[in-house]
């Protein structure tokens, strides 16, 4: 089935769910009026439609290859790739200094929701070049800001983030790679990461690699940890791309899904790089990107929720099986009562996943602006919009499998590599796990402040709606919990922090279709509000009941019995 842009729903969620306006009356996004944030989707939504969505089972069929040390990615994609950096998909949001368009972060979520749905594969090699033009922009000398972003936000050259080793995976402070300064202010960079998302291509002049490293003496841990900019090739003294660089691609992974991206072991062998920031606190300059990054792998989980559920309305529309149940039913098998859940699942948590990545992008554009209340938000927001979106990536993926049936598992319909390409998403840019820690751990460092400011915010906010009441006693009941984790000792609270963020998120998932519903006064919006709130928000109460046992019970079985 073609991929369709859903241009509508993005209007529709900006104007009326997210609060886009908000964003669009400060001064700083002048530029982001309705018609031009409408043309932008319109062309982007037509690259996705006409040339990226035809290249994502090429992607699939025809992995990327390292052959001579030269990447060589699907057939398509360099073309794929330019279509989306002439269209300006690669700096919608970088500094217009720089060649950017300088507009909103919420307009780069939309349009990456759109690319990631027509070819993921493809869009992660600009998501990658978002975040470090974002990184560069906040922690980059000026010398390496004029070299470097004009042709990051070109789409020129493209980026990666370097921060595993085979021995330092979540836990960062572990990492071994080595910067010695070089004595004319650059250093040589040595080590080994590993799973670099397009850690090289054949389309583009250069990559730009930002690498963790540690300089003689650091301290231990992550405090000791330096963050080093590592072309492929050094740029001669035009800026152009000159001499390689001492580093090269090991080998490509071989992986469950997402087979056009190539995943990299990179080697770093006295490699010259330049330090980004400060010594010492690379950490800090690299959660720039990773932040950056959660939204966009929120969104990635998002894409294939729509995805997913546009091949599965098709196929249910057009498959005939059985007899008709419903008076005026079609004989297909939407008429059937689980297709019919099943459907109606995929597109209400569609709708959510897709509101909170929305919402977390207005504030995130507003705590830009200055909003010290809408940046506490955001950060809230964001592990909970990670974790959920790419959950429910993997979930309707799944269902859209069971939907097709016998046919789901054949690879000709295209629905399982759905599944196989978003199963990473939840583990990448941090576990969901370490996303649900950082929520009952950073995220209560307050005492809860932030996090009580928003669930008052959702709970006034349900009240006032004539379907709300189920909404406000959950909330309500998210508040208990919430003093319950802040009573526990840190351990306790990890065990029972993945079911409190579920159930974070099925709060705030009510609250979206609740507003939706408001604003449309449709009843196509209305019904799926009532869906959501009925089958799904009860699901929350289990969620809590989880969270309170903390790491009750978890450590009952011994390493031997587990392994017995």
């Amino acid at each position: 089935m073609p991929y369709r842009a859903p241009i509508a729903e993005f209007e529709f969620l900006l104007a009326h769910v997210a609060g886009f306006d908000r964003v669009a009356a400060v001064p700083r996004f002048a530029e982001a009026t309705p018609d031009t944030v409408r043309a932008l989707l319109s062309e982007a939504g037509r690259i996705c439609e006409e040339v990226l969505a035809p290249l994502n089972a090429v992607g699939d069929r025809q992995p990327s290859r390292l052959e001579n040390g030269v990447v060589r990615t699907p057939p398509g994609y360099a073309e794929g790739y330019r279509a989306m950096a002439e269209a300006g998909m690669t700096a919608i949001s970088a500094n217009p200094d720089h060649g950017g368009l300088g507009l909103p972060i919420t307009v780069t979520t939309c349009v990456n929701d759109m690319a990631g749905a027509a070819c993921l594969a493809l869009q992660m090699n600009t998501l990658m070049t978002q975040g470090q033009i974002e990184a560069l922009e906040h922690h980059a000398s000026e010398e390496i800001k004029a070299l470097y972003l004009p042709r990051l936000t070109s789409g020129d050259w493209s980026s990666t983030m370097n921060l595993t080793e085979p021995q330092a995976g979540s836990d960062v402070g572990a990492l071994t790679t080595r910067a010695e300064p070089a004595g004319d202010g650059t250093y040589r960079i040595t080590g080994q990461k590993i799973y670099i998302s397009w850690g090289d291509n054949d389309f583009t002049g250069n990559v730009v690699h930002l690498v963790l490293a540690r300089l003689p003496d650091a301290p231990k841990g992550t405090k000791g940890i330096s963050l080093f900019l590592v072309p492929k090739r050094i740029p001669d003294a035009a800026g152009e791309p000159g001499v390689a660089n001492s580093l090269k691609v090991v080998s490509l992974e071989h992986k469950l899904g997402l087979h056009g991206s190539p995943t990299c072991v990179m080697q770093y062998d006295g490699a010259k790089g330049w330090l980004v920031g400060e010594e010492n606190r690379g950490m800090a300059a690299m959660f720039t990107m990773m932040n950056n990054a959660r939204l966009g792998v929120a969104v990635h989980g998002v894409s294939i929720c729509d995805a997913a559920t546009q091949a599965a309305v098709a196929y249910a529309l057009d498959r005939k099986q059985g007899r008709p149940l419903i008076e005026g039913g079609t004989g297909s098998i939407v008429d059937h009562a689980d297709v019919r859940r099943m459907l109606m699942e995929m597109k209400a948590e569609t709708f959510a996943a897709r509101a909170m990545a929305l919402d977390l992008a207005v504030s995130l554009d507003l705590g830009h602006a200055g909003d010290a209340g809408q940046a506490a938000r955001a950060a809230v927001l964001t592990p909970i919009a990670k974790a959920y979106g790419t959950e429910m990536g993997i979930k309707t993926a799944n269902i859209g499998i069971q939907v097709h049936g016998g046919m789901g598992y054949i690879e000709e319909t295209g629905v399982a590599q759905f599944a196989r390409d978003v199963r990473v998403a939840a583990i990448y840019e941090g576990t969901n796990g370490i996303q649900a820690m950082d929520l009952v751990g950073r995220k209560m460092a307050d005492g809860g402040v932030a996090i009580h400011a928003l669930i008052d915010a959702l709970e006034a906010e349900a009240g006032a709606h004539p379907m709300g009441a189920p909404v406000v006693q959950m909330a309500q009941g998210l508040r208990d919990v919430t003093g319950a984790l802040l009573a526990m000792e840190m351990n306790a609270r990890f065990g029972g922090s993945v079911p409190y963020l579920m159930g974070f998120a099925r709060v705030l998932g009510a609250v979206y279709h609740l507003r939706a519903a408001a604003a449309a006064g449709d009843a196509a919006r209305g019904a799926l509000a009532r869906f959501y709130i009925d089958r799904l928000l009860p699901e929350a109460q289990g969620l809590f009941a989880q969270a309170r046992q903390g790491a009750s019970g978890l450590y009952d079985l011994s390493p031997e019995d587990l392994a017995a």
